[in-house]
């Protein structure tokens, strides 16, 4: 069985290197759908709450909404980030709450206090795809992602590989003490 849901991102980006429009920095929406593979629990009759995987999901992928998402070489980058200096806002802002935790991948580092995701490759739909499943890979047993932005789309199957321990009375998954966060149950 699975469960889906969905998230909303909204992001800037550009096509560093491409001719045309692309090369301008431009703001997108975007939607990642995430499907998490599973048996149903009995004791509350889902895979897996979908808010539960908002929630999972959200912690790290906070980091893409309202951010500017550049390449690694990308000239707009040593600009963008001493623009930053000058105001004082490289460090963070005190309103800058909604960001999630410094993360450092192959793919992408973010930097949450300046609101900026540094990717590897340009960003795509597939790029995006490939991103998103190596942050979550080990946290949710992903089977599909698809990511729109736009009019481009793209999807990606995965072989289910976890086992997640779940709590019997709310469904969400336990810490690694064997807790449920949510209700405090204690796996016996």
């Amino acid at each position: 069985m699975r469960s889906i849901t969905k998230l909303d991102l909204q992001y800037a980006h550009r096509f560093y290197g491409f001719k045309g429009e692309a090369q301008y920095l431009h703001g997108h929406t975007g939607v990642l759908t995430i499907e998490v593979e599973g048996s149903i629990n009995s004791g509350v009759n889902m895979v897996f709450p979908c808010n539960e995987i908002q929630k999972t999901a959200w912690e790290v992928l906070k980091n893409f909404d309202h951010a500017l998402i550049l390449r690694e070489d990308d000239p707009l980058l040593p600009a963008i980030l001493g623009v930053y200096e000058k105001q004082g806002i490289k460090d963070g802002a005190p309103n800058n709450v909604m960001k999630g935790p410094a993360f450092k991948t192959e793919l992408a580092t973010a930097y949450p206090d300046c609101r900026l995701v540094v990717t590897k490759e340009t960003m795509t739909v597939e790029g995006m795809i490939k991103i998103v499943y190596e942050l979550l890979k080990d946290k949710l047993n992903i089977v599909k992602l698809t990511f729109s932005s736009g009019v481009n789309l793209a999807s990606e199957e995965y072989e289910p590989h976890l086992e997640v321990d779940r709590c019997p009375l709310c469904g969400i998954a336990l810490n690694e003490d064997g807790v449920c966060p949510k209700c405090g149950y204690k796996k016996p």
